[in-house]
């Protein structure tokens, strides 16, 4: 999902909801199965989007009884975004917002997505400060998280951390993203033991990992990733 955030932005330079929602939807048809980032609200959501993406808003509004999807695959796909904007937060913000109403319309889900944005375009141009990302994210949850998290030592051991911050292990914004951005603001410039790290807590670890890893490896790049991992990384789909 974090591929077709950055396809819409590489041909248009902005979010664009009906093409992202497209995006998505032909992602999910071309491997149903692979679960990935497709909770269960994902699952219902997106074959509809592929036959009427122009719908996006209604549909991902009717997830969840009418209050919209809080779940945390809107903060688990956003921070190429962060990276893309980084000389603006403004527009991070923004560009967040418009990203995670494709499929998260409770403000928790958009309130995850914009705090990872943030994180991610700070890690490319200074010190990752938790404080910063607090002030950007909109009241929430998420927000009281975050808080927690900047007032927690990086002394603390990570699945210790886990365990006041959360792990995702409810699948939620406000269960995941805190955690996930203390690690990586305990590691910003390497990328391998931020990633060990989060999945020291446990939980949700493919999020959580994905959330971590892309606010680091917005600032570290490919240089930072060992070469064994890169061997056995997975083929990008269209890539050359």
């Amino acid at each position: 999902m974090a591929l077709g955030i950055f396809r819409v932005l590489d041909e248009h330079g902005e979010i664009r909801q009906p093409e992202l929602a497209q995006a998505f939807a032909l992602g999910y048809d071309a491997d149903p199965a692979r679960g990935y980032g497709y909770g269960y609200g994902m699952h219902q959501l997106l074959p509809r989007l592929l036959q009427e993406p122009d719908r996006w808003a209604e549909l991902a509004r009717g997830l969840f009884d009418g209050e919209g999807s809080l779940g945390n695959g809107a903060a688990m796909r956003v921070a190429p975004l962060g990276a893309w904007f980084r000389r603006d937060l403004r527009l991070v913000i923004a560009q967040a917002t418009l990203s995670a109403e494709v499929t998260h319309a409770h403000p928790e889900g958009i309130a995850g997505a914009v705090a990872v944005a943030v994180a991610a375009a700070l890690s490319t141009r200074w010190d990752l400060d938790i404080g910063t990302v607090v002030e950007a994210t909109p009241d929430s949850a998420v927000r009281e998280g975050l808080r927690r998290a900047a007032s927690l030592p990086f002394t603390t051991e990570p699945w210790k951390a886990a365990d006041i911050l959360g792990n995702g292990q409810r699948i939620r914004a406000d269960d995941t993203v805190p955690f996930a951005v203390w690690c990586a603001a305990r590691h910003p410039d390497d990328l391998t033991s931020a990633l060990w790290s989060t999945a020291e807590g446990f939980g949700d670890v493919d999020t959580t990992c994905a959330i971590t890893g892309g606010i680091v490896g917005a600032r570290t790049g490919v240089g930072n990733v060992p070469e064994e991992w890169l061997s056995r990384r997975e083929a990008v789909p269209g890539a050359a």
